[in-house]
């Protein structure tokens, strides 16, 4: 992983920040090729947004060191804004402004060439199907129409990478499958696109993934790969009474943990053929009408959520010898 190298748009060399004793980002290395899809994900508070503020040049890191567009993340943080797209979670434009006015008013931002702005204000535009909304004022758009005026507003200046934060929290399921349209087509103009999510059907749109936790990324790869590198094994259960089979899976011996999942379960065990018998025997015991559990495959969310398991199980005798 080598910052010089074009192949890389983004790389991390034990990247660390702490606020006085507590550790945000702890020692992350990595490396985002151009133009790939790049997911970054994790619950709250596990570093995500304040990894993404250093990577933008507006947070400094602890330690560590890295690379944005080819620029150095401590000695050009002004290079690297110059570079890079950015959409934020909250929605970040003027409401009181038009669908022109804001564009117009991140041209000058961007100090985009006067010969060049009604070219790309246009193309934003159309890029965002708003031909129609051009005086409306922003306020008066929809959840998705927004999102798509903010990230035309964020690529106006033809960035070589776009930082995208939780970019379709809150909106539609049909908007959101439709800005993930756009996110390809950037993608295939040889756009790099570093994206954080919190939906899982998102997270399989991703080239590749990246999952931080506590401040460390503890695990990478496509999607294909992470589900491949579970060892445990997922059974699927229907149930009429889901909550009361939850509590009665989660005890049984050989089951790590079960959870909801849609209007059934997902229980992860060591070893599925000797744990189904099991389930069957006490759902019907305690009267609870059941399908036949099935082995299936992981979803990313299973994956997620054994990960994490996994890591809280290996710092439990840790945190309870510093309690």
């Amino acid at each position: 992983m080598t910052g010089t190298d074009p192949q890389y748009a983004v790389t991390l060399h034990d990247l660390a920040r702490r606020f006085g004793d507590f550790v945000a980002v702890n020692s992350i290395n990595l490396s985002v090729q151009r133009g790939e899809i790049f997911g970054f994900l994790g619950p709250n508070g596990a570093g995500k947004s304040t990894t993404i503020r250093m990577l933008c040049g507006l947070l400094a890191p602890s330690s560590g060191s890295g690379s944005v567009a080819g620029f150095d993340i401590v000695a050009e943080p002004e290079r690297i804004k110059e570079r890079i797209g950015y959409m934020s979670q909250k929605f970040s434009l003027y409401e009181d402004l038009t669908v022109e006015e804001n564009i117009d008013f991140y041209a000058g931002i961007y100090k985009l060439p006067t010969t060049l702005r009604q070219q790309r204000k246009n193309w934003v535009i159309a890029m965002a199907g708003l031909d129609g909304h051009r005086r409306s004022l922003t306020a008066t758009l929809s959840g998705g129409w927004k999102q798509r005026l903010a990230l035309g507003c964020a690529i106006l200046h033809e960035p070589p990478i776009v930082f995208l934060d939780e970019p379709t929290a809150g909106v539609d399921p049909l908007s959101r499958r439709s800005f993930w349209a756009l996110i390809y087509q950037l993608a295939d103009a040889g756009v790099t696109v570093f994206v954080t999510t919190h939906y899982m059907d998102e997270a399989e749109y991703c080239d590749r993934l990246g999952l931080i936790y506590r401040g460390e990324l503890i695990a990478l790869g496509t999607p294909l790969e992470l589900k491949g590198a579970m060892t445990e094994e997922v059974i699927e259960i229907t149930c009429d009474q889901p909550q009361a089979a939850l509590a009665i899976i989660d005890a049984l011996p050989g089951v790590r943990y079960a959870a909801l999942f849609g209007r059934g379960l997902h229980a992860v065990t060591d070893c599925a053929g000797e744990t189904i018998p099991l389930i069957t025997d006490r759902l019907a015991a305690a009267g609870l009408a059941a399908g036949r559990p099935e082995r299936i495959v992981p979803s990313l969310e299973d994956v997620f959520v054994s990960l994490i398991e996994a890591r809280d199980r290996q710092t439990a005798p840790v945190t309870a010898v510093t309690r």
